[in-house]
């Protein structure tokens, strides 16, 4: 079988890079006479996960040469980010099914999507799709409320073999921007790491440096205003970011991947609340979560002590 991958690959984003390593290897493992990963820079995936590459506008001749398109996972299918977004992977899922190709949903969050176009064109794309599977109950029902049927599957990366190492005295803050992110939320959770973190070890981790390292050289000034020290991660290699968060005592972390290879690896994780995932995520595993307007975080920062 010949193999289309579509995700959001390529933009030197942990989770959606994760997800794809750990696709392919699966595919590989099962046989895969080839396998084509659509990707906004083609050469480095290609390099990465020793596949075939090709451009994100230039899908057609790989879709038309496949067997079979996997959409996902990840979250490609919401409109909360940018409606564009969702258009554009299901003018991928739309080309697939125009050229007579099977088309696989692989471990999606599915929504939100709340404009009235979108749903339409999901409902009718999803509804053409040989298999489904989501990595989240709320995604389940939202189908189901579509009369479309899917699997409940884990998170791909909660398939990992990720080692407990859990170092005493290291803390991991994992930070990306967000218009909702401020600078009040940033002092009070500055000043809630320093008055419980003073004697560790504090690392500020980004996993996508154009997104992320904004907001974490900002957080960084806070903490060393305050007296403590502190390390910025950054440009960070898939096994890298494995190996850097299995290595914590304590996570803090907005991303929804970073929260899953905590929880994965044992780390006691706070997840910061940005997205509706990431609280789907902490409420399936019980961990605490604090919001972005929250003014008093005490209680979530004595739940993860707990």
């Amino acid at each position: 079988m010949k193999y289309v991958v579509s995700g959001y690959i390529g933009f030197d984003n942990f989770g959606d890079e994760a997800i794809a390593h750990v696709l392919t290897n699966k595919l590989k493992n099962e046989g895969a006479e080839k396998i084509t990963l659509i990707s906004s820079n083609p050469a480095k995936t290609a390099k990465i996960h020793s596949v075939n590459s090709c451009s994100m506008f230039n899908f057609f001749n790989a879709i038309k040469d496949a067997d079979i398109l996997i959409s996902g996972g990840g979250s490609l299918l919401q409109d909360v980010t940018s409606i564009k977004s969702l258009i554009y992977y299901l003018m991928v899922i739309y080309t697939a099914l125009i050229l007579g190709k099977k088309v696989e949903i692989f471990a999606q969050g599915i929504g939100p999507i709340n404009s009235r176009i979108g749903q339409i064109l999901t409902k009718f794309a999803l509804k053409r799709c040989s298999k489904i599977t989501v990595r989240d109950k709320k995604s389940q029902d939202l189908l189901i409320s579509w009369n479309i049927h899917s699997e409940l599957v884990n998170d791909p990366i909660l398939d990992l073999s990720i080692p407990h190492k859990n170092t005493k005295g290291c803390v991991g803050i994992q930070l990306r921007s967000f218009n909702t992110i401020t600078d009040d939320f940033l002092n009070i959770l500055a000043n809630e790491v320093v008055k419980r973190f003073a004697d560790k070890k504090i690392k500020l981790i980004s996993l996508q440096d154009d997104i992320d390292l904004e907001v974490c050289n900002k957080f960084k000034q806070l903490i060393f205003s305050k007296g403590i020290d502190v390390e910025i991660l950054s440009k960070l290699e898939l096994n890298q970011v494995f190996e850097t968060i299995s290595n914590l005592e304590y996570l803090i972390a907005m991303r929804f991947h970073a929260n899953v290879v905590g929880i994965k690896s044992g780390v006691k994780t706070l997840a910061i609340n940005y997205d509706p995932k990431v609280e789907k995520l902490a409420e399936e595993y019980n961990i605490p979560i604090i919001n972005l307007n929250q003014k008093d975080i005490s209680q979530e920062f004595d739940k993860l002590f707990a």
